[in-house]
This record gives structure tokens, sequence and C-alpha cells, in this order.
């Protein structure tokens, strides 16, 4: 597998068809993904099934591990354009190298975040509104997680430097295995399975916790096994020849770190709109997490195309191959828009049916569907915003995201959420309207910007 001219030739292969590259990349993402996405869903039917505060625990929960995820997707997302730039240019020694940077990275980041979970998660749970039971759920659940964060972390470093060379199908096989595992490790871990068979521990939220961890910690043993004894990518791995460089570590940066610090953006507004919907009801935290599981259906199509597209521009952009460019771009972002559009309205249909897998209370079930088919509207946006965001950052542009992303949660959608709710005392609705108008202000500026930046590329490929 660790053949440089086979390597090379996928560049080639990518040029002759870029809209049939798109898919042979994007599709095993969805796949990935769509497992991953699986295993969510089938996690809070387990989670549920322990009641709404398990739920509302949970919920508690997302925007530190939406900031554990911004940081490893954000620079993750900065080494798979930095590595498949070197790529296009045949410059597999700089990727190595980059490849490299990215695993020192993920060290670091693994030590730092695990240890301020563990010694200050409870705090920042109770910040983000939680008390009572549900502070103690959320926190029986954070703790065990924060034991296993650093498996995950390098796993998804992992994941973005085989991205960077075009490989998806061998991380979703991987992916596929540890949520395999994970499914069947739930039951076992959460509920007392005594009468099926004289096994199952019945730890509750703590083992949905411990079965997502002990599935990471295998993805890790597959991916290090793979990647540093069995040379299985194109990427080569010599940590004992590491050299610290400088201008790798600004080419990561310059893309990785805004979009870390607009996932972290992100994940201060799901603390703040947690914050919001715990003053309306606990329920509403509930209602609004059993959404956001079944957002991640929709998008799944949407995060896989835009995750292709990274590669594809970032490997033409460093070619050269200006046209090539420009028309998997148009084709990505009318191919992710269209499917949306389909999406939107099947998830307006039949919200109710599908939000009563996950959960039998009323109160959770009603709040849910109304998000579900407001929000609907929105769905099409957010992909355009989506997609026009990893095409910026394919082509080293990193800092478009963070200000996008500062504009429409701090900017728009927190501000006017905070101030109906608060302010004009209104319904939950309002809240979920905030949302919608931040995300067509957001599109519309990622387009824009998206536009002038083609319109400084030279028409066609420079000699």
């Amino acid at each position: 597998m660790n053949d440089e001219s086979g390597k090379k030739s996928r560049l080639k292969v990518f040029l002759e068809n870029p809209s049939k590259a798109l898919w042979s990349l994007a599709i095993p993402i969805m796949f990935g993904m769509g497992i991953q996405t699986f295993y969510n869903l089938v996690d809070m039917i387990f989670i549920g099934k322990l009641g709404g505060n398990a739920i509302t625990g949970i919920a508690f929960n997302m925007p530190l591990f939406f900031l554990v995820l911004g940081l490893t997707m954000g620079l993750g997302t900065g080494v798979t354009a930095a590595i498949a730039r070197f790529i296009g240019q045949e410059n597999k020694k700089q990727a190595d190298n980059c490849a490299e940077h990215a695993v020192v990275m993920a060290v670091i980041i693994s030590i730092t975040l695990s240890s301020i979970g563990l010694l200050f998660g409870k705090e920042i749970l109770s910040l983000f509104g939680a008390e009572g039971e549900i502070l103690n759920l959320g926190w029986e659940y954070l703790h065990v997680m924060c034991v296993g964060m650093p498996f995950m972390i390098f796993s998804g470093f992992f994941r973005s430097i085989l991205s960077g060379e075009g490989d998806m199908k061998f991380p979703m096989m991987v992916a596929g295995l540890g949520t395999i595992l994970n499914i069947i490790l739930d039951p076992i871990f959460i509920f007392d399975l005594e009468s099926f068979g004289g096994f199952g521990f019945g730890l509750g939220i703590a083992g949905a916790a411990m079965a997502t961890v002990i599935s990471q910690v295998v993805v890790f043993i597959v991916f290090i096994f793979m990647l540093f004894f069995k040379n299985h990518s194109y990427i080569s791995f010599n940590l004992s020849d590491f050299t610290f460089s400088t201008d790798i570590i600004w080419d990561i940066i310059k893309v990785g770190l805004p979009a870390s610090l607009s996932m972290i953006v992100m994940a201060v507004g799901q603390g703040v709109f947690n914050k919001i919907l715990v003053h309306i009801s606990v329920n509403t935290v509930g209602a609004y997490q059993v959404a956001g599981r079944l957002d991640m259906l929709v998008f799944l199509p949407i995060f896989s195309i835009a995750a292709s597209l990274t590669t594809l521009v970032g490997m033409f952009y460093g070619a050269k191959e200006y046209g090539a460019l420009r028309y998997i771009i148009k084709y990505g972002i009318f191919s992710a828009l269209l499917i949306t559009i389909i999406s939107s309205i099947i998830v307006y249909t039949f919200a109710g049916n599908v939000v009563r897998f996950f959960t039998d209370d009323a109160s959770i079930v009603v709040i849910a569907v109304n998000f579900l088919q407001i929000f609907a509207f929105a769905y099409p946006f957010i992909a355009v915003g989506i997609t026009t965001g990893r095409v910026l950052q394919g082509l080293g542009k990193g800092l478009p995201v963070l200000i996008i992303t500062i504009v429409r949660v701090l900017g728009v959608s927190a501000p006017l959420a905070l101030f109906f709710v608060f302010i004009m005392d209104k319904t939950v609705e309002w809240v979920w309207y905030s949302m919608i108008l931040s995300t067509i202000v957001a599109f519309g500026i990622g387009l824009t910007w998206l536009v002038s930046t083609l319109k400084t590329l030279p028409a066609s490929r420079q000699s």
C-alpha cells in the first residue's frame, strides 16, 4: 500500500473525472459517518430508556464534546488540506512531515483536554445550567468519557491524515468496527441483563460512556497497528526523525485554528442555548438533544460531500488545475443543495413518527417535532454554508469559517434568542426562528466570500 507512484496517480485519476472522484471519496465517508450516526441514534434509544433526565444529562455534555470535536476536527481539517496540497505538488517529504506534526498535536491536545475535563468538568456542567440529579448524571457520564478522550482525539487525527491522501475507505471500515462494538457493549454496560443470560453491569449512563471508551480504544489500536506497523498508507511515519517546522505548523494552523475556534464558538453557543432552553423547561433541553441527533441524518451526506471537497480542492489547488477546481466546487455545492432540499421535505413530513422512536415522553416529543418542522426550512442554507466553508479551507483559507461562525452564533442567533426569551418573554419557537435567521445571514456571507475568492484565481492551469 505504501507505493509512491501508485498514490501519485490518484491525483491524475481524480482529474480525469472530478465528479466521479467526489463520490468515490464521499460515499465511503457517508457509510462511515452513517454507521456512527446509526450508533448515536441507537445510543439515544438506550439512554432514553433510562428516562428524560438521562437524556438531559447527556445534553449538558454536548457543548464540551463539541469543544473536543472542534479542536480535533478543526486542526484535522488543517492537516487534511495541507497534506492534500503537498500531494498535489508531489512533495511526499512535506506530506509525511505534516502527518508527524499532527501526531504531536494529538498528544498535546489529549493531555490538555482530558486533564481539564477531569479536574473541572463538574463545575463546567454546573456553569452551563445543570443542577441536582441532572448535574450528577452529566458528571457520571463525563468523567468516564474524559478517560477515553485521548483515544478519540488520536483516531480523529489519523482519519484526517488518511483523508488528505484520499483514502476514505479504510477509516470508514475502522469506524464501522468501533461502532458495531459500541452498539454491542451499550446494553451490556447500561442495563442489568441478569435475566438475559446472567451478564450485564447495570451502570446506567456511566455504562454508555464506558462502552464508547472501550470501542474507541479498539479503534485506536487498529489505527496504530495499520499505520505504524503495517505501513498501510502512502504517508510514512518516522517519529524518530521528526523535525519541528514552523512552516508546516503554520500551514496546519492557518486553516485548522480558525476551524477549531469556530467550533469552540459553536460549543459556547450550544451552552448558551442550553441555558436558554432550561429556563423554559428541562424537557426542552432534552427535546433539543433528540432533534439534534436526527439532524445528523440530514447532514450526513452534506458533511461527506464537504469533507471530499476539502481533499479535492486541496489537491487541485496544489496542482494548479483551476478548471477542475472550479468545476468540482460548483458540482459539490449543487449536489449538497439538491440532497438537502429532498431531506427537508422528508423531515417535515415524518418528524413525529421518527421522534417517537427515541422517547415516549409526550412533552419532549411535541417540542422536538416543533423544532424539526420549523428548522427544516433552514437545512438548504446550512448545506451550502457547510460546503462553502470546507471549500475555502481546501484553498488554504481558514479565517472565513471563523468569522462567519462568530457572526452567526454570537452576532445573531444567541443574542436574538436571549432577547426573545428573557426580554420579550416569547415561546420556544422564537429560539428556533433566531437560529434560522442566523443561518441565512451565514449563507449570504459565505457564498459571497467564496465567489470573490474564486475570482482571484487564474482562469486555467499555470505552467
